[in-house]
């Protein structure tokens, strides 16, 4: 009977020592193991994410020639476009350029851009952090800010050799330094405690008393290019503002751009050492 009671404990016995040994291992051996780990796992996910890029290619295949043309008509009128405002950026930035050897300004850190591609985002936590393609293969570091078409995406958490988790802009871990559209005063912005499936938000708060939002007329809040991000990339709009209950400030919900759930491609900037 006694043997019989100590087979059924044998499987609890087992995970009891390996959760001991496992308590008991130092720092530095569970960090190299864990490094390990997601380094012998990333072929996996880039692998997987290149078959995923092989059947949107064999898909598109599938269009019509007619559908082909219209695409190619339709990219033809955005790159004339995209051409201009690079044409527009090159005078602005040499006229920056102009100012600041006037005024003797220490420049503006310069980025290097670096485009990549999405491999991997966990519905446990959708809006907390993504994971690209690209590590320290590309010369990515922690802390460096990424970015979308729509304005900021977050800021890579943590960098391994072919992949970089990114906390995204919704995620509580991420707070920066902010101001809203034709306002120069700073504000404090930090992700919220957002669900898988609604729409993400996130918190403004130490937000002067004169500043007045509306739902008709939201105020646009952007980087204020304290930190890492530069100035000017758009977080996000706030809708509403309340008085905190100290009385010296307000707080608010930021909402978010909802191309966050559809990103397959971002950006990162690499910022590039002086000159």
């Amino acid at each position: 009977m006694s043997s019989k009671r100590f087979d059924q404990a044998r499987p609890f016995l087992s995970l009891g020592i390996i959760v001991l040994a496992w308590l008991l291992l130092p720092v530095g051996v569970k960090s190299f193991l864990r490094v390990t780990f997601f380094e012998l796992q990333a072929p996996v996910q880039v692998t997987a994410s290149y078959v995923r890029d092989l059947q949107e290619f064999w898909a598109d295949r599938s269009h019509s020639k007619d559908e082909l043309i219209e695409a190619a008509h339709q990219l033809r009128h955005a790159y004339a476009g995209y051409e201009f405002q690079a044409q527009q950026a090159e005078a602005q930035q040499a006229e920056i350029a102009r100012l600041e050897g006037l005024l003797r300004l220490p420049s503006n850190p310069k980025y290097r851009f670096e485009p990549a591609r999405v491999c991997r985002r966990d519905l446990s936590g959708w809006w907390q952090q993504l994971t690209i393609r690209k590590g320290s293969n590309y010369d990515l570091t922690v802390g460096a800010p990424v970015v979308y078409s729509g304005g900021v995406v977050g800021r890579v958490r943590e960098v391994r050799l072919y992949e970089a988790d990114v906390d995204l802009v919704s995620s509580p871990r991420l707070r920066l330094a902010a101001t809203f559209e034709n306002d120069t005063r700073p504000v404090s912005y930090q992700g919220g405690n957002n669900p898988p499936l609604a729409p993400a938000r996130g918190i403004v708060e130490f937000v002067p008393p004169d500043i007045v939002a509306y739902s008709s007329t939201p105020l646009r809040l952007v980087t204020s290019g304290l930190g890492e991000f530069p100035p000017g990339l758009t977080i996000g709009y706030v809708q509403r503002l309340e008085t905190s209950p100290d009385g010296l400030f307000q707080s608010g919900e930021v909402s978010l751009d909802r191309r966050l759930t559809e990103l397959t491609e971002v950006t990162v900037l690499v910022q590039l050492p002086p000159d």
